[in-house]
């Protein structure tokens, strides 16, 4: 265990950060105490408390820093299929930070540090989708191409496509998914859909 007296102002914040990144991997978001991180970290149980003010304040924070990291990678991406690939990796490399993020209710809404950093992987996002032509509704595109992302990366890290992915890859079969889905073309007039009968 560290010693108290070689963590600086910034060090003892981060170390609190990361035991709570730690805390969340392992158990979830719900298993974390500001009394049981500073024993984590080996401060007095008073020192998370001077930086986050409370469980909230500490989420929060980790929020505003997983959406920063979320920003940096989608940036400089130029294909929309290449961005879902890093959001993926995203959740992968920080699956703790992708838990808190996107569960508002763990959350200080009104922070203007969160507010800023979620404007930032937004913006990022909504540029994945704007040099796309024949697109009659792009919101709707991006918030498609998001939901496609997002919702593989959740049903990966809660380990709900396990056996299909198997061995592969997973940026790998995401991209898979992907092709398969703008590649298909709809069943020819006259053609019998599978399981119907007339």
């Amino acid at each position: 265990m560290t010693s108290r007296s070689t963590y600086h102002h910034g060090d003892l914040r981060q170390a609190v950060l990361a035991a709570a990144l730690d805390v969340i991997a392992a158990e979830g978001p719900g298993a974390l105490s500001l009394r049981d991180l500073a024993r984590r970290a080996g401060v007095s149980h008073a020192a998370p408390a001077h930086h986050f003010k409370d469980r909230t304040g500490l989420l929060t924070a980790l929020a505003t820093e997983g959406y920063g990291l979320l920003a940096e990678a989608l940036a400089d991406v130029p294909e929309l299929s290449e961005r879902g690939v890093r959001y993926v990796r995203f959740a992968v490399e920080h699956p703790a930070h992708f838990q808190v993020m996107f569960q508002p209710e763990l959350l200080r809404a009104d922070d203007p540090d969160l507010l800023a950093a979620k404007e930032r992987a937004s913006a990022e996002l909504r540029a994945g989708v704007a040099d796309l032509t024949d697109v009659p509704d792009a919101r709707a595109a991006g918030i498609a191409a998001w939901s496609l992302a997002h919702g593989f990366a959740t049903l990966l890290l809660t380990h709900n496509v396990t056996g299909a992915v198997g061995d592969r890859d997973p940026e790998e079969y995401f991209r898979s998914l992907t092709g398969l889905l703008f590649t298909a073309r709809p069943a020819s007039p006259g053609r019998e859909e599978p399981g119907r009968r007339e």
